[in-house]
Formats: structure tokens, sequence, C-alpha cells
């Protein structure tokens, strides 16, 4: 079980929702792509492309999923794989949800 409570659910990354990166994540460029590693449950994780990285940072500016993946420039014909790969990094909390403005806290 994981130390976080609001950990989502494995599949619970869809393209209407905000995400960011876990403040317990650091991401460290590569030629690759990243490396993504959690201070917390002390995971790392190899973020392969440098299209993926961008979404990952965009996530944080964007107002939901689809949005960051928009940003990133990233064509909609993808969007299935990256959705995927965003899943991966929520089941090990290296992405979590956002609250949505007006949210109670």
């Amino acid at each position: 079980m994981s130390d976080a409570p609001d950990s989502p659910a494995p599949d619970a990354v869809r393209l209407d929702q905000p995400w960011a990166i876990s403040p317990a994540v650091a991401l460290r460029p590569e030629p690759f792509g990243a490396l993504a590693y959690h201070f917390g449950n002390r995971k790392l994780t190899f973020l392969k492309r440098p299209e993926l990285v961008t979404v990952v940072r965009a996530l944080a500016d964007e107002p939901d999923v689809a949005a960051a993946l928009a940003a990133a420039a990233v064509p909609e014909a993808q969007w299935p794989g990256y959705l995927a790969a965003l899943q991966g990094l929520a089941r090990t909390d290296m992405i979590r949800p956002r609250p949505t403005e007006g949210a109670a806290a």
C-alpha cells in the first residue's frame, strides 16, 4: 500500500483531469528523455522520450491532460500511448491529480 492516501488508482488518468508531477519527484534531463526519481518511495523511472518529458512538465501548467498533450504538440493519434505512459507514472506516484479550482481542500 502506498504512503500517500490520495494516490490515484492505476487507471485513473483521464484526458479531462488536471495532473502534475508529484512534489517528491525530481526530473533529471538525459539525452533519451529524463530520469524521474521519487524521493518518498525511492522509485527511479526512465522517461524514454523527450516528448513525454515535455508532456509531464506541461501537466502543471495546463488545465487537463488533453491540454498538456496539445501544448506538447503530440498528435492526437498518439494520445492513447501517452495516456498509457501517464497511467504508469501515476501507479508509482510520479504524477498525481491536481485539485480542481474551487474543490474543497
